[in-house]
């Protein structure tokens, strides 16, 4: 029994280690971070293996731990809170002007987390709205809106950026 559990436990690490390790890179933006993600979600998923009821949604499951461990990342941290500022409106501009081939990633970055997530999963991770509304604990509708503020969202950030871009 156990050596069964393990080999379809190393069969589902295999298959979904890459874009585990891809959608963390892309929530953390750091390596080592990502990598130390991937690990914990791995570990949680062999600890708690037997609570997955359907091995059909394995990969959702994952992403799902992977997201609760990043969340857990921030949950001692301490920031200042301001109050009088939008957080919808804020953006990181931590890659700004490194290059003109990352305006794409640069627009992605900028875009807030409750559109940039939706977005990533959906792309990256290839889940559906209902899986997404899932994962993130909200309605289809609201995943479904989301990607579309994304989307609008990053084709203004780069239609804005392209005068720029082609006149140095």
């Amino acid at each position: 029994m156990l050596g069964s559990k393990t080999a379809k436990f190393e069969a589902l690490a295999k298959a979904y280690s890459a874009e585990i390790y891809r959608y963390a890179y892309w929530l953390t933006r750091d390596r080592f971070t990502a990598e130390d993600l991937v690990q914990e979600t791995f570990s949680r998923a062999w600890t708690n293996w037997d609570s997955l009821r359907v091995e059909d949604s394995a990969k959702s499951w994952l992403y799902t731990i992977l997201r609760h461990e990043h969340a857990r990342l921030f949950e001692r941290k301490r920031l200042d809170i301001v109050d009088d500022v939008d957080l919808d409106t804020l953006e990181d501009r931590r890659l700004r002007g490194v290059s003109p081939d990352l305006a794409i990633r640069e627009a992605l970055h900028a875009l807030p987390t409750v559109y940039r997530e939706p977005l990533l999963l959906q792309v990256l991770g290839g889940f559906s709205c209902e899986e997404i509304a899932e994962m993130m604990g909200t309605t289809a509708g609201a995943v479904m809106t989301r990607l579309s503020r994304a989307r609008l969202a990053l084709r203004r950030t780069i239609a804005a950026a392209g005068p720029r871009e082609s006149a140095r």
